[in-house]
């Protein structure tokens, strides 16, 4: 797969949507919501610097934080969350772009984001 072609602004989206999950956790959550955006901004930066395996192994990192903290909420939505994230790096390492994107959006969804990205430049 060529990793240079990925957008890596459906990461920084989703950053911006875990806002939802502080609300629902509480504030027991603003610290690894906090963690979860610095690192995905940091996997933007390191791709946007050329390091791109770098960038996946932190996306990948917060993928897991992210099904941690899912954890909180519910044993099932754990679950799914790190059946997704194992999803995501699956699909990233055979180069299936379509569904990278889709568990992304899936992540995004259930991080409190409705929408969804068709157009992005997977």
């Amino acid at each position: 797969m060529e990793m240079d072609a990925v957008s890596f602004d459906s990461f920084a989206k989703l950053g911006e949507s875990l806002g939802e999950l502080e609300v629902t956790i509480g504030a027991a959550a603003r610290p690894v919501v906090a963690e979860i955006r610095t690192r995905l901004a940091e996997a933007t930066a390191r791709q946007k610097n050329g390091d791109t395996p770098g960038a996946i192994s932190i996306i990948r990192g917060a993928m897991q934080q992210l099904a941690s903290l899912a954890a909180r909420l519910d044993p099932a939505e754990a679950e799914l969350m790190r059946m997704l994230s194992e999803h995501f790096s699956n699909a990233l390492r055979i180069g299936d772009k379509h569904t990278a994107k889709s568990s992304v959006n899936i992540m995004r969804h259930k991080a409190g984001d409705p929408k969804s990205e068709p157009n992005s430049n997977w």
